[in-house]
């Protein structure tokens, strides 16, 4: 058996913030003791004026396996996402192939098990002609279903409205989470043209927030809510890039939710002034 003691840590944790120290024997935490008592171990780790909290889950990667592994890969990936604090992740099936149908998403995990650094599960991806694969999904091995309701990378938008209904009634029967990335294409294309028109076919990169624009957003997330809503579905909207979809959520606590949103951190930092810098 080894111990670690970690002593003077700042935790955070379960919405609670105390210092302790937290004793751990072989990889397990065996003790947290806020009285912050002398205790022996084999490692000792002064965590004093700094913070402490648990491995994290991040709940959208791309990490490009299989099919485009030139870029990045379930080993090369996982082990940045640890070096970060990231202890599990959920991976999305915008892979080559794409993840849709159960003996590719099945693939996935024999892959991960061969080369992750951390936990892991994956979503199973949706399309307009694999609602059959889709509603085999297993709520008790994969972590969710994922909707592109706009054109991304993989080319997996849906837009069949018979197909977004039976994912919903299936989260609502089963409990698994539907996952969505959410821009009305309708908006998106309309919005496209019109660059074309202006600009030719070299549009310049500061268009972007105008063809994926505030009206492509809300649109397509006032959708999929009123639908989710109407099936008690469990849906969770991915990077959500406006401040006027915020009005479509409560402030509830989480275990009274059943839809629930996200942001992503650079789209906290970074607005569209900086492209003339950045």
């Amino acid at each position: 058996m080894t111990t670690t003691l970690i002593k003077n840590a700042t935790l955070i944790n379960e919405n609670k913030k105390f210092k302790a120290n937290v004793l751990i024997e072989n990889s397990i935490i065996k003790s947290i003791d806020e009285k912050l008592e002398p205790t022996t171990a084999d490692r000792v780790l002064d965590a004093e004026g700094l913070v402490l909290i648990p491995g994290m889950i991040d709940d959208q990667v791309h990490f490009r396996d299989p099919g485009l592994t030139h870029k990045a890969d379930l080993g090369t990936e996982s082990k940045a996402a640890l070096a970060g604090g990231i202890t599990s992740f959920m991976e999305m099936p915008n892979t080559q192939p794409r993840t849709l149908t159960q003996e590719l998403l099945e693939e996935k995990y024999q892959i991960a098990q061969e080369k992750s650094f951390t936990n892991y599960s994956f979503y199973m991806g949706t399309s307009n002609d694999n609602i059959e694969e889709v509603l085999k999904t297993d709520p008790k091995k994969h972590c969710g279903i994922k909707i592109f309701l706009g054109a991304s990378t993989g080319n997996m938008l849906v837009d069949n409205l018979d197909v977004i209904e039976k994912v919903l009634k299936y989260s609502a029967e089963t409990g698994l989470i539907v996952t969505t990335h959410c821009e009305e294409e309708s908006v998106i294309q309309e919005n496209l043209q019109k660059a074309i028109e202006k600009f030719g076919e070299k549009i310049p990169m500061t268009e972007h927030s105008h063809i994926r624009n505030h009206q492509a957003c809300y649109e397509s997330s006032s959708k999929i809510i009123t639908l989710a809503k109407k099936h008690h579905a469990n849906l969770h909207i991915l990077h959500l890039t406006t401040a006027t979809e915020m009005e479509f959520f409560s402030p509830l606590p989480i275990d009274e939710k059943f839809i629930t949103a996200e942001v992503c951190v650079h789209h906290l930092w970074f607005q569209e002034e900086d492209y003339k810098e950045k």
